[in-house]
């Protein structure tokens, strides 16, 4: 018979693009074949397709493991669930990393590269149920992880974020915009679109970030069958808590991301800038793998121009829609109701870059929340302060399984410092003056370094105010 969703595609495309809250969506992917996608299966697809895995050390530090830092192989999936069944090889990729010791992690793979010869397996993800007619696995990205594998805590400068879950559980930490001062903001390592955080969230070192105690954490833990809506801009840190774990994701795109855009470009600019002037024995990992080189100044500057100038034709057809609307809505003004413009997005691509990105979905008015459908199958992914009183009215079941949302537990115990002290950080319980005599050197004799002179030129908030001035010059 008919799967029957609880939400239709306006009505979720509505949530989807109001919403400013991570919230969980249930029971709206009861029939994609992509519910399918275990590793097993996906093994089988590929037929001896080698993906590249992310290795990282289990061992709890007080450091997020970036990508930089991290090792690499390449294995097929047949390889990788035998290693992660904890059997010992002998040979091959895995065999110098024991499992007991490390975590693989298969992130980010552009589901439309790694199946291109099996065009007709991206309609077993269907985005159109939630309003995005002609999204599919050609526009989404696979990730496959054993039991500890993570993505540092960053936030994603464009779009928003629906990720559906697979196989295993994955545990999310999000925290809101507004948190993004007390996450200690980085572009080091750089990767286009990635604001990373130099705090390890899941074991944060609270006498090197003593800010992080007023971040307000939205934890949840997602299982399978659910498809978690992450809002524009939250930050978030993901790590897999079973075995094996298989994850599909697809990132919106919103007309906020045209200034979005000549940020980064902005950032970029710096950032390349900086760094490439540096010493290249200083041995500074500072290009995420992700990001194949430097560019060049002259092309850092051409996509700058080209940002900005897709930020205006982007205004400009906004001002035509809207006038447009108006035009249309003062020659129905007898009708019950008008019906709400719909503009979907044509020409996509897998990643979102500079040049090629053309305008995206228009954003809804953020809803009222007394209006948001809370409910068995849209759960609100509440601040751990609020877990505890509200655990019995948010645990629902879907699929016979039930929204886990995590207590804060005992992970925000002080730890010792490692990191290097800031001499212009005031947020220090102790003032560097006052430091002991037999301590590390004197706060106020640690040298800057480049990365300390960008976290405070490429910060958010600095960008965002340089960004708008830059626009400003060509109204």
């Amino acid at each position: 018979g008919e799967d029957v969703k609880p939400f239709t595609p306006e009505k979720a495309k509505e949530i989807v693009m109001s919403l400013q809250e991570p919230a969980v969506f249930c029971s709206m992917v009861g029939n994609w074949p992509a519910l399918n996608w275990n590793a097993k299966y996906l093994s089988a697809l590929l037929d001896g397709k080698a993906l590249q895995f992310r290795l990282g050390l289990k061992t709890v530090d007080l450091a997020p493991q970036f990508e930089t830092s991290c090792s690499y192989v390449k294995a097929t999936l047949e390889e990788f669930l035998a290693w992660s069944c904890g059997q010992p090889c002998l040979s091959g990729p895995f065999s110098c990393y024991e499992y007991s010791k490390y975590w693989a992690y298969a992130d980010y793979k552009y589901i439309a590269r790694i199946f291109e010869d099996k065009p007709k397996v991206f309609q077993d993800i269907r985005w159109s149920d939630f309003g995005f007619p002609g999204r599919s696995g050609k526009e989404s990205t696979l990730w496959i992880g054993s039991e500890g594998a993570n993505t540092p805590c960053h936030l994603d400068s464009y779009g928003c974020n629906l990720v559906l879950q697979v196989q295993g559980r994955k545990k999310w930490h999000l925290f809101p915009p507004d948190d993004t001062s007390f996450l200690y903001p980085t572009r080091i390592p750089y990767e286009e679109s990635s604001i990373f955080s130099k705090v390890n969230v899941a074991n944060p070192d609270l006498k090197c970030f003593p800010k992080f105690r007023n971040a307000t954490a939205h934890v949840v833990t997602l299982n399978p069958g659910q498809v978690l809506l992450v809002p524009r801009h939250w930050w978030h840190y993901v790590e897999s808590i079973d075995p094996v774990t298989v994850s599909i994701n697809s990132w919106i795109e919103l007309d906020a991301d045209h200034e979005a855009r000549v940020e980064e470009a902005i950032t970029r600019m710096l950032v390349c800038a900086i760094k490439s002037a540096e010493n290249p024995s200083d041995g500074d990992c500072w290009l995420n793998p992700t990001e194949v080189e430097a560019t060049s100044h002259e092309i850092n500057l051409q996509y700058l121009n080209k940002a900005v100038s897709a930020y205006f034709k982007c205004q400009k057809a906004n001002v035509s829609e809207q006038a447009s609307s108006s035009s249309t809505s003062a020659e129905q003004r007898t009708s019950a109701s008008c019906k709400r413009r719909k503009r979907e997005a044509s020409n996509e691509r897998e990643g979102c870059r500079l040049l090629t990105h053309k305008c995206g979905f228009s954003a809804f008015k953020a809803g009222n929340l007394q209006e948001i459908p809370f409910g068995p199958h849209l759960i609100q992914v509440l601040p751990q302060s609020q877990e505890t009183s509200s655990m019995g009215a948010v645990a629902v079941e879907s699929d016979s399984r039930d929204l886990l949302h995590e207590s804060k537990g005992e992970h925000m115990r002080k730890l010792h410092c490692s990191g290097k002290q800031l001499v212009m950080n005031n947020d220090h319980e102790t003032p560097a003056h006052q430091m002991d005599s037999d301590s590390s050197p004197n706060a106020s004799q640690t040298a800057l370094s480049t990365n300390d002179l960008l976290d405070c030129l490429v910060n958010p908030h600095v960008i965002s105010l340089v960004a708008r001035l830059l626009l400003e010059r060509r109204v």
